[in-house]
């Protein structure tokens, strides 16, 4: 799932920079705004998901570590 909105924001991204680019091209102020707005949009779609991207590889990383700690008390316990 984290691909599909990684890639809607890389869409938003690109959209929006193409319409602020026309936008100047034409003299078109309120599309250049909307296009910066959805390029911003895109932007913080990303790092959002790069957000719960690390947060999700340290929550892996804490469980591993439990895990490790538990396989070790219970080899211990086998002694």
């Amino acid at each position: 799932m984290a691909n599909n909105e990684k890639l809607d924001a890389k869409k938003d991204q690109l959209v929006g920079k193409t319409k602020e680019t026309a936008g100047r091209m034409t003299g078109n102020d309120r599309q250049e705004l909307e296009g910066k707005a959805q390029e911003g949009k895109g932007d913080l779609k990303d790092k959002l998901e790069d957000v719960k991207d690390k947060i999700a590889e340290k929550a892996n990383d804490w469980i591993d570590d439990l895990k490790d700690k538990k396989d070790d008390m219970d080899h211990k316990k086998d002694r």
